[in-house]
């Protein structure tokens, strides 16, 4: 009686095949089935891995809706345009365009700020960047005061690092923790809890709360741009470790960066309703502040909309993933409820935009004025002291930092020409300006770090040392 020898792993492993999840049950099918020779490899013949996916021999086509003023923007458009095209030889892409606020975001072939890539039937995690669904919102005030809205928003909002305290904690909406708990990438204890204490904050670097008056009305309206905070961090984190998973798998040539998760596979599906679920909460967010101004100032709203233009969007089979573009087109927005919006910097109007998707603008608009240099560059650049440099910079207007901090990177000059932006808008397509918010005052966060907890201890050892 002839004897069927077992199969091991290390048989699979002499074959050919990877090593995985599946190879257990496998190796039991075969041994139980007592499978050999040719009916081996007929059965195995599912569990190969797929040849791996190349990149595109050429950069796919992409518009360029933006052109160097100066010397300085011819740098910055160069290196934009430059990674935009090892970008766009990511195998799933198949159109993509750049804003007129575009500036570099990290090595060569990470997607620019202003930039959009259409994916077919992939979610890049990198593409959308840990500031998942960074976006503003506008509450009209009417009549209000511009003073008392900016002075009630500074004695209820919260910016900085971390979350608020328990006895300053909005309440956590009900049907938010249930869709938390319903997502295994949701659904752990420090990220609900992030969740909580993040609502109602909006961190630091270039995120505001901006008040001024209708250019058309003469109405008070304030403005504020943050993100998904901590629970958006830890997602993207979950996310690129999925599609790094996928990239070794399926295309180990394309850049780390720009890994994807296949939508139709079990992860895309939940990463995908997880990003929904991050966009409720990140307009959470922006509502219990807003509704905390007028309910301290016992004033009535008259109207409100928001958009994103830090996000994924979704239309059939394809997947916009704009970094820092604003989306035009009502298709890509579920609850749309009115125009879209473009902040400057600080001593310019907020734009608000209606317009129509183009060939060249894929149904979006810049999301701002962009920068030409870094911060550090910036700094550099700047001679003077910074009270000087900021009294110059913001005459007129109320600006304020929570940290009260001077944050010289945020003043206006550290920004790209804002008439420039206005005047390409124009000319590529990208937007109507149908109102103009004309700054009364802000609040950003400053420079925190100056006097952050660890900082302090460090001076203060080394003074005792001396």
């Amino acid at each position: 009686m002839k004897v069927h020898k077992k199969i091991t792993g290390h048989d699979l492993i002499a074959l050919g095949y990877k090593q995985g999840k599946w190879m257990k049950d496998a190796i039991a099918y075969i041994n139980k089935n007592e499978l050999e020779d040719d009916a081996i490899t007929a059965y195995l013949e599912q569990f190969k891995s797929p040849d791996p996916i190349a990149l595109h021999k050429k950069p796919i086509e992409f518009s360029i809706n933006i052109k160097a003023e100066n010397e300085l923007e011819e740098d910055n458009v160069s290196k934009v345009i430059s990674s935009m095209q090892t970008l766009m030889k990511t195998p799933t892409l198949v159109d993509g365009a750049i804003m007129p606020d575009a500036c570099p975001a990290g090595p060569d072939g990470t997607i620019p700020v202003g930039g959009v890539a259409m994916a077919k039937n992939a979610i890049h995690p990198g593409m959308h960047s840990a500031d998942i669904c960074c976006s503003v919102m506008l509450t009209d005030f009417g009549k209000a005061n511009p003073k008392d809205v900016l002075d009630a928003a500074h004695a209820n909002t919260h910016f900085g690092p971390g979350g608020r305290d328990r006895d300053s904690q909005f309440r956590f909406p009900k049907e938010l923790l249930e869709a938390f708990e319903a997502n295994y990438l949701l659904n752990d204890g420090q990220m609900i809890q992030i969740a909580r204490s993040h609502l109602g904050t909006q961190g630091d670097g270039n995120h505001f709360l901006f008040v001024g008056t209708s250019k058309k009305t003469g109405n008070t309206m304030m403005v504020t741009h943050h993100g998904s905070r901590g629970p958006g961090a830890r997602l993207y984190n979950k996310g690129m470790k999925i599609a790094e998973r996928f990239r070794k798998e399926l295309s180990p040539d394309t850049k780390k960066q720009n890994a994807w998760i296949p939508f139709e596979t079990e992860e895309g599906q939940s990463y995908w309703e997880a990003l929904q679920t991050i966009r409720q909460w990140t307009k959470t967010n922006h509502e219990v502040i807003h509704n905390s101004v007028a309910e301290s100032l016992d004033i009535e709203i008259e109207n409100r909309y928001w958009n994103e233009h830090n996000f994924v969007f979704k239309d059939g089979n394809l997947f916009y993933h704009a970094k820092g573009a604003t989306p035009l087109d009502a298709k890509f927005m579920p609850d749309i409820t009115g125009p879209r919006l473009i902040p400057l910097n600080m001593s310019e109007p907020v734009l608000i935009v209606e317009g129509a998707t183009t060939k060249t603008n894929l149904g979006f608009a810049p999301h701002g004025a962009g920068r030409n240099m870094s911060r550090t560059q910036h700094r550099k650049s700047k001679t003077g002291s910074i009270m000087q440099i900021f009294k110059e910079e913001t005459k007129g207007l109320d600006v304020r930092f929570f940290s009260k901090e001077i944050d010289i990177t945020e003043l206006p000059s550290a920004y790209k020409n804002a008439q420039a932006v206005r005047n390409q808008m124009k000319e590529y397509g990208l937007g109507t300006v149908i109102d103009e918010v004309i700054p009364y005052g802000c609040i950003m966060a400053g420079d925190w770090q100056k006097n952050a907890p660890w900082k302090v201890k460090k001076r203060q050892n080394k003074r005792t040392r001396k």
